[in-house]
């Protein structure tokens, strides 16, 4: 079989690779931006001068933040489709939902549906949520590759009369795929059932994600493929009862609606806010946002088919996940049988990888089955894909047992 097609690097107006523009480091192969996300150099120091400022004059900076911050919101907010008004920034996707979950107020024997593809984070908070009211959490399972059509019609058939609330991914975590939200959502207000997505990974890979998600509730990190720092995330909502909601931790501002309630948060650094807009304009300035999703996804297909032709002459099943809805940017590859079966056992292995042949990797699992999740950035090149056949193919056929010839070559 002939080798993938691979697109040529980026480059940046200066005529520098787009990897340029990121200081990783160049010792480690970067596969794995959809965990912790990855800062732009001008962004690195966009955020070092801001915090810098804040050190030379605090008496300055942090009665002056909550201004600062607005300013940030009313840039960033339209970016995911949204109106400065209805958004706030909070720390993380988890620190969203936690924000919609102590303003909510259940029953005893109401219902919580979450998906068995659903971020685990995310699904502890709504087992908490229901321990407190006596509530019950129950799971919708998702086949990995149910349409559309089919995903809804399940969430029609495990509504009840019972259910108060729907938590479902725009783009799934473990399985790096895109679900119907809006559809869903629909269904549920007919039901008289509000709806909560979780749009972690939504925010650059796909337009105006706040606006087409539908829900009472949306959340995404802006640290993962907008490239702000960690700890930047927008929570969006038009519901009647937004003034319900309350920053994480009480501050002087606490007597404001939403949503500037959320922007004085005391003495955090909220610099990661504020250099959140520089992040977006970056990628649109240099390459565009909507072209910069064109190349992810062609780097990450060609990637997916290189690892997936190393691995298919130790396997009966064919080590591609081709998914009815994909993302862009990332892109699911079966491990052979019995490895990363559990979460704890493909965590394990991303870091024993990393540990033992330099390459960062995300690997999940899903119903007993191991997975390698690629993710690809601007800044990912062929050579980061054939450097995973390399190093990390032949670790993952020892470990699954599996005798091998002596070398391994790129197709």
């Amino acid at each position: 079989m002939s080798a993938p097609l691979f697109p040529a690097p980026l480059t940046l107006h200066s005529g520098l690779r787009a990897r340029d523009a990121w200081p990783l480091d160049p010792d480690i192969i970067h596969l794995n931006h959809g965990s912790f996300g990855a800062v732009p150099s001008v962004v690195v120091a966009h955020q070092d001068t801001l915090r810098r400022r804040a050190d030379l004059s605090p008496v300055e900076w942090f009665p002056r933040i909550a201004e600062r911050v607005q300013q940030a919101r009313e840039r960033t907010a339209p970016f995911v489709g949204a109106l400065a008004e209805d958004s706030v920034f909070v720390p993380n996707a988890s620190a969203a939902a936690t924000v919609v979950y102590n303003a909510l107020h259940l029953d005893g024997g109401d219902e919580i549906l979450v998906t068995d593809q659903g971020y685990g984070a995310i699904t502890m908070g709504a087992e908490r949520l229901a321990r407190r009211f006596g509530a019950t959490v129950r799971t919708v399972a998702l086949p990995l590759l149910a349409s559309d059509d089919e995903v809804v019609q399940l969430f029609a058939d495990a509504l009840t009369p019972r259910t108060r609330l729907i938590v479902v991914d725009q783009i799934t975590s473990p399985t790096a795929r895109l679900l119907p939200t809006r559809r869903i959502a629909d269904l549920a207000s007919e039901h008289g059932v509000r709806t909560l997505v979780d749009g972690a990974h939504a925010p650059g890979l796909i337009p105006d994600a706040a606006a087409v998600a539908g829900g009472d509730w949306w959340f995404g990190n802006l640290h993962k493929w907008p490239c702000a720092p960690r700890g930047s995330a927008l929570l969006v909502t038009t519901a009647p009862d937004r003034d319900e909601l309350w920053p994480l931790i009480d501050s002087w501002a606490a007597r404001e609606p939403y949503p500037e309630r959320f922007d004085t948060q005391g003495t955090i650094d909220a610099t990661t806010y504020l250099a959140t807009p520089t992040a977006i304009d970056f990628i649109e300035s240099e390459f565009g946002w909507a072209a910069a999703r064109t190349a992810m996804a062609e780097i990450a297909d060609a990637g997916a088919e290189l690892i997936a032709e190393a691995l298919r002459p130790y396997g009966d099943e064919d080590p591609l996940t081709p998914l009815p809805s994909p993302v862009p940017s990332m892109r699911l590859v079966r491990l052979p049988l019995g490895l990363g079966a559990t979460r704890e056992e493909a965590d394990a292995l991303r870091m024993d990888l990393l540990d033992e042949v330099g390459v960062e990797t995300a690997f999940t699992s899903f119903r007993g089955v191991g997975y390698f999740r690629l993710s690809a950035h601007l800044y990912t090149e062929a050579s980061d894909f054939e450097a995973f056949v390399e190093r990390c193919v032949p670790q993952i056929l020892s470990r699954a047992g599996i005798p091998r010839a002596d070398s391994l070559i790129l197709p």
